[in-house]
């Protein structure tokens, strides 16, 4: 297959593709983009690296720059991704949202999800809530979670809306317990209950390109996302998030990710050796 790196038209999508999604392909990356643009060019009548280079920089089909976003994101992802999040959420956050709600200082918990590819961790998310309600005596309280689950890929947002994995997937972090409580086999497949199942809500979302028009969350996922965005990007994320977040709403990243440019946006916490930010009163 043909290289295109190096060249010119290369240069123009590398520029694109971080414009759209965000992404900074550095030079040892950048074989990633010249396989995902062979694979277009030989896919595409007339076959032509000029003309998809045009199609795409040029505004001729804004559809296959989405299309190449997409096939550059990494679904990659497990149930119960990383102890810390889930410790505080079920240490510190839902006890503490419980006993507001019993006092009638609060009246529903907002969680989203995002870059959630196939689905794990928003519904890990709602097993652990209804787990802990359960447990709690307050399982009266199920319908005042809202989790909202966003991906830039609408295939991937297709697939998660069903909840059905297969035996590798399922066996991905999954503890039997979980599998045992809220999933059923059908066939080579798991199936979500409908009771995990519709307590997410599915939409596509571009962090970097669409308008952040969400009602304030109290939490928010944005897990091994970032690390893939140029530092310009980050900041621009990191600060839509905090607008998004409630006044001392809390956002978890992935443990490989820094936030050394948001510091002024975010307050750094720990729990129990977990690392998760706190948004602060800021002014831009």
């Amino acid at each position: 297959m043909q290289s295109y790196i190096g060249t010119r038209e290369f240069s123009d999508i590398l520029l694109k593709l971080e414009e759209k999604g965000g992404m900074a392909l550095g030079p040892e990356k950048a074989y990633l983009l010249d396989e995902k643009l062979g694979k277009l060019v030989a896919e595409m009548p007339p076959h032509s690296f000029p003309e998809l280079h045009g199609k795409i920089c040029f505004g001729q089909d804004s559809a296959l720059l989405d299309r190449l976003v997409e096939s550059m994101t990494i679904n990659e992802t497990f149930w119960f991704r990383d102890k810390s999040p889930w410790t505080m959420l079920e240490e510190v956050l839902l006890p503490r949202w419980i006993e507001e709600m019993e006092n009638g200082k609060r009246h529903r918990v907002r969680i989203w999800s995002a870059a959630c590819s196939f689905g794990q961790e928003p519904y890990s998310i709602a097993m652990c809530v209804a787990s802990h309600l359960k447990r709690s005596g307050a399982d009266n309280r199920r319908n005042t979670f809202e989790i909202i689950a966003t991906d830039i890929s609408r295939p991937v947002i297709r697939m998660a809306e069903k909840g059905a994995y297969d035996g590798i997937a399922i066996s991905r972090g999954l503890e039997d317990t979980y599998r045992d409580l809220y999933f059923e086999k059908a066939g080579n497949a798991w199936s979500l209950r409908d009771e995990i199942r519709q307590m997410v809500r599915f939409h596509p979302f571009n962090l970097i390109a669409d308008p952040y028009g969400f009602e304030p969350f109290d939490v928010i996922f944005c897990r091994n996302v970032m690390i893939y965005f140029s530092d310009a990007r980050k900041r621009q994320v990191c600060r839509s998030l905090a607008e998004t977040l409630t006044d001392g709403g809390i956002l978890f990243i992935g443990s490989a990710e820094l936030m050394e440019d948001c510091e002024n946006v975010f307050s750094r916490n720990l729990h129990k050796g977990g690392v998760f930010f706190r948004k602060q009163t800021v002014s831009w």
